[in-house]
């Protein structure tokens, strides 16, 4: 057997076993958990087949595989809107976003693989600055729960027009300029001074109705006790007998010993034998 054709055999046995190995291991490509793919082909385009997770044929060169994260993934942005009432409010909203997966044919022919750069920063813009300015700068706060479902809501109609899920929206961020924060602050300064004059001046109001009350007592007690005086003398007599009883029980009880008159207790013999004849 002449050499040339010993080599030219070897030869193409060499390119067709290449062949064979660049066929067999270009003609797989595998899809990840999570992901979803389309095939395009140099002949047709895009094919309308999407195929889920595992390993899939292809042919060589005429088919590229284009591959999709179709999982939820987190999308922050900040806007500065101004509200209803003209107060400029910097707002942060957190966004969980996945390309509806039957329509990956649509989304790369419109949108590419970059969908998510190309479309949410536009319409999350666009609905915020809508929606903050339905709003007063107070309402904003004591409302946010509304706020956070008005914006939702819209950007789930605008997000479902590019094929696009939303899972989740929430308000990460809301500020205001620094004169609007003063100004509540010096306002809840001055709600706080308020209440405190209107507790002073319920205060006084409970303590001059208690004076009049006392007073009112007092004059009822003066007058009680002058009209018994008159209805019985002794009246006076009693009393200075109770005055003697607690004097002389306090002084027992000291350990000093003293010694009183009968007019330091209050209670003079002589002035009872006169009341007595009286």
């Amino acid at each position: 057997m002449p050499p040339g054709n010993a080599v030219g055999r070897l030869a193409r046995v060499v390119i067709i076993g290449g062949a064979a190995v660049y066929g067999l291991t270009n003609s797989l490509f595998n899809v990840e958990g999570g992901h979803r793919a389309i095939l395009f082909n140099r002949i047709g385009g895009i094919s309308e087949k999407v195929y889920a997770e595992g390993t899939h044929l292809m042919v060589p060169w005429f088919m590229r595989p284009i591959i999709y994260d179709v999982r939820a993934r987190p999308n922050v942005i900040t806007s500065t809107s101004g509200s209803k009432d003209l107060q400029m409010v910097n707002i942060g909203l957190r966004v969980l976003t996945r390309p509806m997966s039957e329509k990956l044919p649509e989304i790369y022919r419109t949108l590419g693989t970059d969908y998510a750069e190309r479309v949410l920063p536009s319409i999350i813009q666009e609905t915020l600055k809508s929606v903050i300015a339905q709003y007063n700068a107070s309402q904003l706060l004591t409302m946010r729960e509304v706020v956070s479902r008005d914006i939702r809501r819209i950007l789930t109609q605008r997000a479902r027009y590019f094929n696009i899920v939303l899972d989740d929206v929430s308000i990460t961020q809301l500020t205001f300029s620094r004169e609007y924060t003063s100004a509540v602050e010096a306002k809840q300064v001055a709600q706080q001074d308020a209440e405190r004059a209107k507790f002073i001046v319920e205060k006084a109001e409970q303590d001059k109705q208690s004076a009049i009350i006392r007073a009112q007592g007092e004059a009822q007690s003066a007058t009680l006790i002058g009209q018994a005086i008159q209805q019985n003398p002794a009246f006076i007599t009693l009393r200075k007998i109770e005055a003697a009883r607690e004097i002389a029980g306090t002084i027992s009880g000291s350990a000093n010993r003293v010694f009183l008159s009968a007019d330091s207790l209050l209670l003079n013999l002589s002035d009872l034998e006169i009341m007595k004849k009286k």
